[in-house]
């Protein structure tokens, strides 16, 4: 089953685009191939919904971060090498020979250059097999029974073929031996040569992605049946803030939605990113900016953090907002176990629609067990309502201390409901009437 999420969750999270500034795929920029390029963009498109698939690939993430390893080919020498290896072949040898034949009268006779190009993949990919092997082999030596080694094994069959391996030097190679190679590489041994790069670009990522934890510090998640129903996380800080303060969060069955309140700039959306953040990486198997993550497997995940107004279709913040509401209840009344990311609830509407709307909203979702809910709000009162009726909420605050007169914001989630009131304060503080009243 595919994890379910929107354009606007991974819009909110940050979560795709290599180039974006801040990008969490960005964060995983260490491959140096394009087919581990691929191979990262289609992880983070498709996160896994099966514990023991994500514990696999965490477990793999983790085994290669511990190694401290290199990839051992550059970006360069496997561009050549997929560029070889992925051009076609033909069909058979004496096809090969002639062809071979061909390119060399018309690089004689009208100075083309395609035997030169194709001897120079072939040389380029014989190179890289051989740098490839000798890492491979390297790995299953060092630990045979690894988690890696049977996959390392797999192109090792194939780069072990005995005319490969007694291949020689390809710089003095006659006609009739770059034509009996390259029906070798492009044609005999296409399907393995495929295994090959497929297991070189798992390399790229695992050992990316396994080095990126390690200089990080970041942790890894444990993924449980989606029975379990439980979310806990120590040290959770976004992965894109650099110096982030940790915190913990934990929701389960009986408690299985977050109120969080606090200030302006107290670090309620950054919190919520975190979560969502982290949540995600850990059903894609990947390590996690927090020291310890237990988490059971998800459906999918929606978030409404950052949405905008429609112009196009005439639709104000507010109803933009009421329609990403309504999206949402209507997955979740399908019965899915999701996780739910609410940012201010109704903040483009009058101050009494939002604490009804906020009130409404929050008690209706709370009735969904198997689905985890954080949803953040300043009208406090409705909190204090909430407190009153409901049984599994979790009531949080990020605060504010003033010190001196002015506000200083620790980031660290504290048990309650807010009761900071520091708006009118930030406003005198910045001068704001005086300069009216100029």
């Amino acid at each position: 089953m595919n994890f379910i999420t929107d354009q606007q969750t991974l819009n909110d999270l940050n979560l795709l685009g290599r180039h974006r500034r801040g990008s969490i795929i960005s964060l995983f920029s260490q491959v140096r191939t394009r087919g581990g390029d691929r191979l990262l963009e289609d992880m983070f498109r498709h996160p896994l919904t099966d514990a023991e698939a994500i514990n696999r690939r965490s477990g793999l993430i983790r085994y290669f971060s511990a190694l401290d390893l290199v990839f051992p080919l550059t970006g360069l020498q496997m561009e050549a090498m997929e560029n070889y290896l992925g051009s076609p072949g033909h069909g058979h040898l004496p096809a090969a020979v002639w062809h071979g034949l061909r390119r060399k009268v018309m690089a004689s006779l009208v100075r083309d250059e395609t035997d030169a190009l194709l001897r120079e993949g072939l040389i380029a990919a014989v190179h890289g097999l051989r740098v490839a092997g000798e890492f491979l082999r390297g790995l299953v030596r060092r630990d045979p029974d690894g988690p890696y080694s049977d996959r390392a094994r797999e192109a090792l069959t194939v780069l072990e073929d005995r005319l490969l391996a007694g291949a020689g030097d390809p710089a003095e190679w006659s006609l009739m031996t770059v034509a009996q190679y390259d029906h070798l590489l492009r044609t005999r041994l296409r399907t393995g040569m495929e295994t090959v790069m497929t297991v070189l670009s798992e390399l790229d990522v695992y050992i990316g992605a396994g080095n990126t934890a390690r200089v990080n510090g970041w942790g890894y998640a444990d993924a449980l049946p989606a029975s379990d129903n439980i979310v806990r996380i120590d040290g959770l800080r976004h992965p894109a803030v650099s110096n982030a303060v940790g915190n913990a969060i934990a929701l389960d069955g009986a408690l299985n939605m977050v109120f969080l309140t606090g200030a302006n700039m107290a670090g309620k959306s950054t919190f919520m990113k975190a979560f969502g953040i982290a949540l995600y990486l850990a059903h894609m198997g990947f390590p996690v900016a927090a020291t310890e993550m237990v988490f059971s497997v998800r459906d999918g995940l929606f978030s409404s953090i950052n949405v905008a107004d429609d112009l196009s279709l005439g639709h104000s913040h507010f109803y933009a907002e009421v329609l990403r509401v309504k999206n949402v209840a209507q997955a979740v009344s399908e019965g899915k176990r999701l996780v739910v990311l609410f940012d201010e609830l109704f903040k483009g509407t009058n101050v009494k629609d939002a604490y009804d709307g906020t009130l409404a909203v929050t008690e209706a979702f709370s009735t969904y067990r198997r689905c985890a809910f954080i949803i953040s709000t300043h009208i406090v009162e409705a909190g204090e309502a909430l407190r009153q009726r409901r049984d599994n909420l979790r009531f949080a605050y990020l605060p504010t201390v003033l010190e001196n007169g002015r506000p200083r914001y620790p980031y660290v989630l504290q048990e309650g409901i807010a009761a900071d009131r520091v708006g009118m304060m930030i406003i005198e503080n910045e001068g704001i009437i005086e300069i009216i009243k100029k």
